[in-house]
């Protein structure tokens, strides 16, 4: 008897000290939040339920092939996180007993019940949330994402326009919705009669290359209104031929897509800036196919003594002399809508240029680069292959391009139909 009134009493003692524990948590969670710190699984039930909503939907298989419309989130049920119920079972003590252990999906902080998540995506949440409470600062949500897994950032509420957002990229581009705009100018670029320098870099999740510093590489023309400054050209191809783009055309996809990243530079300071303010940024896309032969900037990237040395993830490779107006067609016409970033957040501040002439690799090369692991060597290979993201709705959004659709035989032809580059003969 003794012994039950000592651990009644001990219990009231501890009360006051957990709800002091629980208020200072959670004033240590809003100031991280506020400065732009908070991570994974770091965030409560209260402010879950209200800002939490889930962009990532389990996407089957890993091909890069995805129905049109597909959205990238889904919102969760009235009534679920951040109710009372959520503040209730934040403050219980863990249940014992059968199925109340760490797999258990009662009890997740700020989830209202195992109704709000599947088996699978509640355990990966509980072990994410468990890694947070006990390791230490949880990792930056950046490292972690990935377009190939189920759990993809569910409850990441900077993140929430994934799943909300109307203007979001990629799209499957129907011809005939596109408009014919005769007053679309053409492309140029600058380069300041300078060679192009960078680093060749698996991230893990695609091939990235990011130009050096000097010289600097413009793009303006066509339906931009300012000058945008090149910061990342970004290369995403699939497990098997005709399937590896983001966007399709006219339901067709292709082998790969080449993405140049670009940011307002009249208007915005750097590229995180230029993704927050309209008329931020702006992404020329290229698309690619398995061919006898290979586009001459693209064979630089791929060659063997190139493609090695970044095997795995985190591998780096410096690169110089190279010349990006060979990346591009002799002749083109291009489509642009506006849309948002394929990649978390999915800013909508995306003026996307979509190159209609399709670039060729060999299929030694696109072998080469299936090859690569979205892992360090230390982990299993996995293909870095397929990690697009789906389809999203085009909605009520313009397409507009500078050649007639409703004349795809017509060659291209003029100036209007090529790239000027700053001081080379006839516009190329």
């Amino acid at each position: 008897m003794k012994r039950a009134k000592r651990g009644c009493g001990l219990e009231t003692k501890r009360q006051p000290q957990r709800e002091a524990e629980g208020r200072e948590r959670g004033r240590e969670i809003r100031r991280q939040r506020e400065a732009g710190g908070l991570g994974e699984g770091e965030e409560g039930g209260e402010t879950e339920g209200r800002r939490g909503v889930g962009w990532g939907t389990s996407v089957p298989g890993w091909l890069g092939i995805w129905g049109s419309g597909t959205p990238c989130g889904e919102k969760r049920k009235a009534g679920g996180p951040g109710g009372t119920g959520s503040r209730r079972e934040e403050r219980e003590e863990p249940r014992e007993g059968p199925g109340a252990g760490k797999g258990s999906p009662r009890g997740l902080p700020g989830m209202g019940g195992a109704a709000s998540l599947s088996a699978p995506r509640a355990l990966a949440l509980w072990a994410a949330l468990g890694a947070a409470a006990h390791i230490g600062p949880a990792p930056d949500p950046e490292d972690w994402w990935s377009y190939k897994e189920n759990l993809q950032g569910n409850f990441v509420p900077a993140w929430s326009l994934c799943a909300v957002g109307k203007r979001q990229s990629p799209v499957d581009v129907e011809l005939k919705r596109v408009l014919y705009d005769p007053f679309l100018p053409p492309l140029r670029l600058s380069t300041g009669g300078e060679k192009l320098r960078g680093t060749l870099y698996n991230t893990g999740r695609h091939v990235s290359f990011l130009p050096a510093p000097r010289p600097v590489v413009n793009v303006s023309g066509g339906p931009l209104l300012y000058s945008h400054r090149l910061s990342e050209l970004r290369l995403l191809f699939g497990a098997r031929d005709g399937a590896g783009s983001e966007h399709q055309i006219n339901h067709q996809g292709f082998s790969a897509e080449v993405q140049l990243i670009h940011f307002n530079q009249e208007l915005y300071g750097n590229l995180s800036a230029a993704s927050r303010g309209p008329n931020g940024l702006a992404i020329l896309s290229l698309f690619v196919n398995v061919a006898g032969s290979s586009n001459p900037f693209l064979s630089r990237l791929l060659n063997r003594d190139t493609i090695t040395r970044i095997s795995y993830k985190n591998d780096a490779y410096f690169l110089q002399d190279l010349s990006l107006e060979l990346l591009f067609p002799e002749s083109f016409g291009f489509i642009t809508y506006q849309g948002s970033l394929s990649t978390p957040p999915c800013s909508e501040t995306v003026t996307w240029i979509l190159i209609d002439r399709v670039l060729n690799i060999t299929s030694l090369q696109m072998h080469s680069l299936r090859l690569l692991s979205q892992n360090p060597p230390s982990q299993i290979f996995q293909s870095l292959s397929g990690n697009g993201r789906p389809l999203q709705p085009l909605a009520h959004r313009a397409l507009r391009g500078n050649r007639d659709p409703r004349h795809p035989e017509r060659r291209c032809r003029g100036p209007n139909y090529r790239l000027h580059v700053d001081g080379a003969p006839h516009g190329r």
